[in-house]
């Protein structure tokens, strides 16, 4: 299976440790973005996966692009062109101060890039999956523009696509809101991934349904899903992932997944003593592809989406640096952390 993944990979300038930003003179830097992220740990677990984007010619695009070879994601269709790199910062929050993020991305390489600037025939030659998200569209309208030349390619070429709506309300700057544009970028996703805020104000479809209850109602999020699926009726399925945050270090973790005719549902993880739950999506969306090539059933498919995000959490930096045997081995029940030997 040759997945390709297309989207934004950013410079990622962390504080140490759970310090404030600035607070000692040192900032660390690696990459990280939701797509290249998902391209990472499909590659991690031995599938022929691919990033697609646009970055800036010179050292730090050059850098990037190692660091992703670094993991045997495929690099060949990387444009490179003169301009910048997207910048994000991020402090690690603990307890009841949250984390932070701020964006340092307008007007980068992949801002600027614009529909024919890439040839789609040529990326898609060979490709069985296609994954973006909804913060490609949301970084610029050219951006936009492209996201949604690439996923007709990908459709007509009978590309199974996939999409993470991950709403971000600090990046539709540009005169159009994500309920305006990503109902049409959905009429081509086959497998959709999502939690209630993004169905809500990606897709504008009300989501009756409160994640904070400590109980997931089963019926509810069942309807949600049954909701988009009406509305789109050539997808094929949505995950709803579900988070409930008591704080910065101590998550409850879950997944649901609707395909029309069975609701499935997760195990629920407590994760406490989190060390950096950025990606944790996007290692979820790539536990998800994998499972459901991988396994035979969409139960196991969505436990082994969920174990892989649920270890994600543990792992500083964007990328989920874990196996297949790591995420088995919690999918059997083996979280306690011991010492292997």
């Amino acid at each position: 299976m040759r997945v390709l993944t297309f989207g934004e990979i950013m410079l990622r300038l962390k504080s140490p440790g759970f310090e404030r930003l600035f607070q000692s003179p040192a900032l660390e830097a690696t990459f990280g973005g939701g797509e290249a992220n998902v391209a990472v740990s499909l590659a991690n677990y031995g599938a022929d996966a691919e990033f697609c984007t646009v970055l800036p010619e010179g050292d730090i695009g050059d850098a990037c692009i190692a660091e992703l070879r670094r993991f045997g994601v495929k690099t060949g269709n990387i444009l490179q062109v003169p301009g910048r790199m997207g910048v994000y910062y991020m402090e690690t929050g603990s307890n009841q101060r949250a984390s932070k993020v701020i964006y340092d991305r307008a007007d980068s390489a992949i801002a600027r890039a614009k529909p024919g600037d890439l040839d789609w025939n040529a990326i898609l030659d060979g490709a069985d999956w296609f994954h973006i998200t909804g913060i490609t569209p949301a970084i610029s309208e050219s951006a936009m523009e492209l996201s949604m030349e690439a996923v007709r390619a990908a459709k007509t070429r009978g590309v199974t696509v996939s999409c993470d709506l991950n709403y971000r309300k600090n990046l539709w700057k540009y005169g159009k809101r994500a309920d305006e544009v990503m109902p049409e970028l959905a009429k081509y996703v086959d497998v959709a991934i999502a939690n209630e805020e993004d169905v809500q104000k990606s897709l504008g479809i009300s989501a009756d349904v409160d994640v904070t209850a400590g109980k997931l109602d089963r019926e509810a999020y069942r309807a949600l899903g049954d909701k988009v699926l009406a509305a789109y009726p050539d997808m094929k399925m949505i995950a709803i992932t579900l988070r409930e945050s008591h704080s910065a270090d101590w998550n409850d973790w879950a997944a649901c997944l609707n395909d029309g005719e069975h609701f499935y549902v997760s195990k629920k993880y407590e994760i406490r003593d989190i060390v950096d739950r950025v990606g944790g999506g996007d290692s979820f969306a790539g536990g998800l592809i994998y499972g459901l090539n991988a396994y035979e059933d969409r139960q196991t498919a969505l436990e082994f989406a969920v174990a892989a995000s649920c270890l994600k959490h543990t792992i500083p930096g964007d990328f989920n640096r874990v196996t297949v045997g790591e995420v088995a081995a919690l999918m059997g029940g083996d979280g306690s952390g011991r010492v292997q030997r």
